[in-house]
This record gives structure tokens, sequence and C-alpha cells, in this order.
């Protein structure tokens, strides 16, 4: 079995602001599945798509102190090819905001804020992609923390079962079953459309996860190709995603059919503003304020803060802390 190969991703004008553990965990993002940051080597793992879009590849990423350049492991391979080798990179920028862009945007920030730079924080992690970083915003929406770690795992499941040609499974049957029990429309579809599923994967057996060190089960983050042709009530059962699927699914089909290129809309949004972009997004079926301000987030808009119900819950419980505390001080 191929040792792997060696990637660098030069750090250029980051140079000098760049850490790896500040650039990855800065936001719970870097929780959310497949991403898996390993606290005793500095690296983060995660699966990344290669050129054809179907094939999946681990890779491992870490930046040794001093070095001017991010390093890329390529697990199980020992031969990248150019293409590949070029959206590697490309994604791993992303990810960890290497860019001209990015630097002006964290020198800005940082001062303004003093107490950032001195702590290196400033950039805000992301995923390879913003298909994936539009998913997980809806992931996000009206739930606990914890449901959204479980349905991004579930996804990343999903996707592994696609990849090697799984999908139709006992589970999957089972699901099937109880839709013909329950004898809705709706669920009955699920079972007519099993053939579909199975044709989807027949035409995803060529994704392959090439499993590295230290990595799980997960497969990578599904894409939109794999999610078109999959069953809304299959996919909310599968993954328990509950009305998300069908905003999922949406998304999926308007990505694969040339009606919402989210690519183009991400190169184009560095010459509008804010507000535009906000205008934009909300005419996406499924993206609320809270969504949008999510996705905005990792396209480099600050300008709206992301708040939910569970944020909201977070603040009260800090101010409750701030006040009790306050409140103590004041009776001594």
């Amino acid at each position: 079995m191929p040792a792997g190969c060696l990637l660098y991703l030069p750090l250029e004008v980051c140079s000098t602001t760049f850490n790896l553990e500040k650039a990855v965990c800065n936001h719970g993002c870097f929780m959310m599945a497949p991403n898996s940051w390993i606290p005793s080597t500095q690296i983060l793992q995660r699966p990344l798509r290669l050129s054809n879009f179907s094939t999946s590849v681990v890779v491992s990423i870490s930046h040794p102190p001093g070095n001017a350049s991010v390093i890329i492991e390529v697990h199980n391979t020992d031969n990248v090819s150019p293409e590949d080798e070029k959206l590697i990179l490309e994604q791993v920028a992303r990810m960890l905001r290497i860019s001209e862009r990015d630097e002006t945007d964290l020198r800005e920030f940082q001062n303004l804020h003093p107490e950032a730079k001195e702590k290196g924080f400033g950039r805000s992690f992301r995923s390879p992609t913003i298909f994936e970083d539009a998913i997980k915003s809806i992931l996000l929406c009206n739930c606990t923390w914890k449901r959204s770690l479980d349905m991004a795992k579930a996804l990343c499941e999903l996707q592994s079962q696609l990849a090697n040609g799984s999908l139709i499974s006992t589970k999957c049957e089972d699901l099937n079953k109880k839709s013909l029990n329950k004898g809705s429309k709706r669920k009955r579809a699920a079972t007519e459309k099993l053939t579909e599923d199975k044709k989807c994967a027949e035409d995803c057996s060529d994704s392959q996860m090439l499993n590295g060190k230290s990595t799980t089960s997960l497969g990578n983050f599904p894409s939109s190709r794999e999610l078109v042709s999959l069953d809304e009530y299959f996919l909310e059962k599968h993954c328990n995603l509950g009305y998300r699927a069908k905003r999922i699914l949406q998304l999926a089909k308007h990505v694969e059919s040339g009606k919402l290129d989210l690519q183009k809309f991400e190169k184009e949004s560095n010459r509008v503003s804010a507000q535009e972009v906000f205008v934009k997004l909300k005419r996406i079926k499924g993206f609320g304020p809270f969504a949008c301000a999510n996705l905005m987030m990792s396209m480099g808009f600050y300008e709206m803060v992301p708040m939910d119900s569970e944020t909201r819950r977070h603040l009260q419980q800090v101010l409750a802390s701030i006040i009790s505390l306050h409140a103590f001080i004041l009776c001594r």
C-alpha cells in the first residue's frame, strides 16, 4: 500500500500571521464531520475531492513552526496528478483562508482589535467548498449543537455508503417497509425511488474513500451530485434531518441543474455589497436570516452576526452569570 505523498501550500503573504491551530479551532465548524482535529499532533484530517469530483482522498494537514508552507499529506497514494494537486491546494486554502483577500481582512480586523492580534485570532475556519458550507448552514438552524453535529456525521456516513455502493442496505429496506405500512403517497414514493437510489449508488460507485491513518468509517461530505437523486423521505429518516431534508434536496437540485452556481456566486461576491449578497441568498429556499448570515461569514462578509435561538440561549446564560457575579460583588 502506498505510504502517501506530500503537497505544499505556500503561505506567502500569510506567513507572518498564520497559525494552524488558531486557523482551525476558532469556532464550532471544525468539529463538524468530516473534519477531525487531532490536538496532540496539531493536525487536521479529513477527506477532500479530486478533480473528477467523485473520488475522495483523506489528507492530513499540518504546519510545522516556522515553515513557509502548509504541508498536506495525501494518504494511500504515491502520485497525485497536477489537476488533483491544484484542486486539493484550492480546497485547503479555502478552509484555512490562505489568500491575499483573507489576509487583508485579517489585518484590518486585528487593527481594530489589538487583543485579537495578540491572541492570533481573526481567521474563521470554513469548509473546502461553498456547497458544504451552505448545507451546514441549514444544519445549524433551529436545533441544538449536538443535533447539528449528529446530522453532519449522518450525511458523511451516507456519502460513504454512496461511495462504496452499499446504499441499499438493511436500514434502507426497513425504512421502505415502514413507508409501505403507513401507506401515504409521500412515503410510497420512497419505495418507487429505491431503484433510482440504486442507480445513483451505481453512478457514484467510482467515489472511493481512500482511508488514511486515524480515519473512521465516515465518508466525505456529500456533493450535490450525490444528493440530488435521493428520495426526500429516505434522506430525512436516514440522517434524521427533519424538515431540512427537503431544503437540502432543493438546494442540491438547483446546483446540479445550473439554476444556482454557488462557486460563481462566491467568486463574484467581492464585487458587490453585503446587502446585495444577503438579498440574493434570501432567495434560496430555506435560507432565513441566520443561514444567510452564516454563509455570508464563510464568504468573507462579517457585517451580519449569525444568531438563532441557540445563540440567544447562550447569551442569556452568559448575561445571567455576569449579572449574578455583579450582584455578588455588590453584596460583599
